[in-house]
């Protein structure tokens, strides 16, 4: 499930801007909840709290299915944030398996859209939808096509943009996109999140209209840094794909990482506790969180000697509004 972000009251300059990043919002792990067992108190508000103080101002949430997109527009009606409806595609047998069949499902998340345009809490983006061809022990490759599709009808149908999912499917994905009227004309557009491809993946996206979004795991290794360092401006969106994807100091990144300033470390990295014991109002150890985005954000600064850090932010913020149609009046927390 994901989400974007923006400050709600005046913030020092180094945090200026609305960060982008992707959240599994709705995970258990935010309830105490860890393989199923309760571990520790309900910490989601410290949570927030936490995000808060790190810059973040509004969420958009994503949904990997019908059932988690209900929830993920429940909750962001709750919070006055926003939200995105779809399928991922490792779960594309649920539209085989639902009751009535694949046209039930659709018509099932179309029906979810069209109730829930307008006003806070609304829907912003088809999505996560895409093809990973890394886990077709979930979803068959063929299953994933025939899906993919399906919901870019509802992009169309809507006109909203794409919360798009790419693993180890490029061409098929570009291909699919294109065939469907996806990166042509440049008024349809989109956002591939979560990128962990090749410099040359990025240029063709980025040519076809769509914005590229990275997060920890997108800045794993020297080529991962390549490929980040490739993305226009323009282009732009961060994430944190939290509470998994944490950057790690085993990461090529970590070398940049290790130059944020105390000052922003301690919003974006404040300091954790191992999970046995558990403290409230501090983060569980290995648990990523919204308020990271910064960190994501302090890479890419980084990665682009000479642009300044709140100019990386502001970019990324103003690409968040204009590709999701927000309004800076409604960004409030």
């Amino acid at each position: 499930m994901s989400v974007t972000v923006i400050p709600s009251k005046p913030v020092p300059a180094e945090l200026s801007g609305t960060f982008r990043f992707i959240v599994n919002l709705t995970d258990a792990v935010f309830h105490g909840i860890h393989h199923g067992k309760k571990k520790h108190e309900d910490d989601f508000e410290a949570m927030l709290d936490r995000s808060r103080l790190a810059g973040v101002q509004s969420m958009v949430i994503t949904g990997g299915s019908l059932r988690e997109s209900e929830t993920a527009l429940s909750l962001a009606a709750q919070l006055g944030f926003f939200a995105t409806v779809g399928c991922h595609p490792t779960r594309s047998k649920e539209f085989d398996e639902y009751p009535g069949g694949p046209e039930a499902y659709l018509q099932a998340l179309d029906s979810l859209i069209s109730a829930n345009l307008h006003g806070k809490g609304r829907v912003v983006a088809i999505g996560e939808c895409g093809l990973d061809y890394d886990r077709t022990h979930f979803a068959p490759e063929d299953v994933q096509r025939r899906h993919f599709r399906s919901q870019l009808f509802l992009a169309k149908k809507y006109k909203l943009p794409l919360f798009l999912h790419s693993r180890a499917a490029h061409e098929d994905f570009v291909n699919i996109l294109r065939e469907e009227g996806f990166g042509e004309d440049g008024e349809r557009k989109g956002v591939v999140h979560s990128f962990t491809g090749s410099v040359e993946e990025v240029i063709e996206l980025m040519d076809m209209g769509f914005h590229i979004s990275v997060n920890g795991c997108s800045l794993k290794t020297e080529k991962n840094l390549l490929a980040a360092k490739a993305i226009r401006p323009d282009k732009l969106l961060l994430e944190t794909d939290a509470p998994w994807c944490s950057m790690t100091s085993t990461h090529a990144s970590n070398t940049l990482l290790e130059t944020l300033p105390v000052s922003l470390k301690s919003k974006y990295f404040p300091s954790s506790t191992k999970l046995p014991s558990f403290m409230m109002g501090k983060p569980v150890k290995g648990r990523n969180e919204p308020s990271a985005i910064g960190g994501v954000a302090w890479v890419i600064h980084r990665l682009n000697e000479g642009v300044p850090f709140e100019k990386v932010t502001e970019k990324v913020y103003k690409n968040t509004i204009e590709l999701f149609g927000l309004d800076h009046d409604e960004l409030r927390v």
